[in-house]
């Protein structure tokens, strides 16, 4: 094969963070503007902050359950041992961002910019990135369960030592995305728009009866 034909790898998150700044304020504030600040261990639950601002930021075993952040910016920032369920980050946008042992539920992304970014470890249930743009994003350890990619973008995304079950691909658009490292791959819908990722034979054995499916082929002895 070309080489000019060879799946392309993700670029990782590239940032370095300050010395941090403790958050001294009672809550998030809407459009608030956080450079190098480190939130520890706060309960962040139902926090309203859209239009957000993340800079140089690290939040480690926050709960963010029900927090509203839609349209936030997070530059150059860490997630790490975050827990929530129904965070809202939609139209949100992460660049250069590292989310590690994450414990999420329902996370809102929808309509999303994520560049440079990369979960690694934990697990999240029902990953909302409907209509979101994946730009160099790399899924690594983690489990993601029913994860919703309908009408995303994906380009240069990979899946490694991660389980991904029942994810839709509904009217998604893949470009050098790689499958081959997931150890669990399961599609509920969207099997038809794998064109444009790259799975093992041994992905496409276990893939072929939905295959057929989405073809209307019928298979019997």
């Amino acid at each position: 094969m070309a080489q000019r034909d060879a799946v392309k790898a993700p670029r990782p998150p590239n940032f370095t963070l300050p010395v941090l700044s403790p958050f001294g304020e009672e809550r998030l504030e809407p459009e608030g503007d956080y450079d190098g600040v480190e939130f520890s261990g706060l309960d962040l639950t139902g926090a309203a902050a859209p239009g957000a601002h993340f800079l140089d930021c690290a939040l480690r075993r926050c709960v963010l359950d029900e927090a509203g952040m839609k349209r936030a910016r997070l530059a150059d920032t860490l997630l790490e041992e975050v827990r929530g369920v129904g965070t809202a980050l939609s139209e949100a946008q992460l660049r250069d961002v590292e989310i590690r042992d994450a414990r999420l539920g329902g996370i809102q992304l929808g309509g999303a910019a994520l560049t440079r970014v990369r979960f690694q470890g934990g697990k999240i249930d029902y990953l909302n990135l409907r209509q979101a743009r994946l730009t160099d994003v790399t899924f690594s350890g983690c489990v993601l369960v029913e994860p919703d990619f309908g009408g995303a973008r994906l380009e240069r995304v990979s899946f490694e030592a991660c389980e991904l079950r029942e994810a839709d691909l509904t009217s998604a658009t893949l470009q050098h995305t790689d499958f081959r490292g997931a150890a669990h791959l399961s599609f509920a819908r969207g099997i038809d728009r794998l064109a444009g990722a790259v799975i093992t034979p041994t992905q496409l054995l276990d893939l072929a009866p939905h295959f057929a499916a989405s073809m209307g082929v019928r298979v019997e002895d």
